[in-house]
């Protein structure tokens, strides 16, 4: 059983900056993945970024990327979502996920623990 517990919301104009933070406690294995997904009100929940627990490999969803960066602590068992040049289209609860074997993948369906999210708001 892995618990996430996502810190670092908040309410930032337009332009601004945030930094998630989704620490983890429980097992996890340098094959795990680690990926954010957010969820506007409306809207389906949609892939953010993923990393492994090694932190080799990064990847973006194209509406982030060069604005958005994941990375991780493996001392700290946590993981981070720099966002910078935050637009009012940011705006969503953000959440981390776990999937512990089969590598990454941007289907939410496949992620088998997840954190209770933390409110994103960007202002225009």
């Amino acid at each position: 059983q892995i618990h996430l517990v996502e810190s670092g919301g908040g309410l930032v104009q337009a332009g601004g900056s945030l930094r998630l933070s989704c620490a983890a406690s429980g097992l996890v294995f340098s094959s795990t993945s680690m990926a954010w997904f957010r969820q506007a009100p409306g809207k389906e929940r949609e892939f953010v970024a993923a990393t492994t627990w090694s932190g080799g490999a990064t990847y973006y969803a194209d509406s982030v990327k060069g604005r958005f960066t994941i990375s991780s602590d493996n001392t700290r068992n946590t993981v981070y979502l720099q966002m910078n040049s935050l637009e009012p289209e940011d705006t969503a609860v953000y959440y981390c996920a776990v999937r512990l074997v089969g590598g990454f993948t941007e289907s939410s369906a496949l992620y088998d623990f997840w954190g209770q999210g933390t409110q994103v708001t960007v202002s225009s």
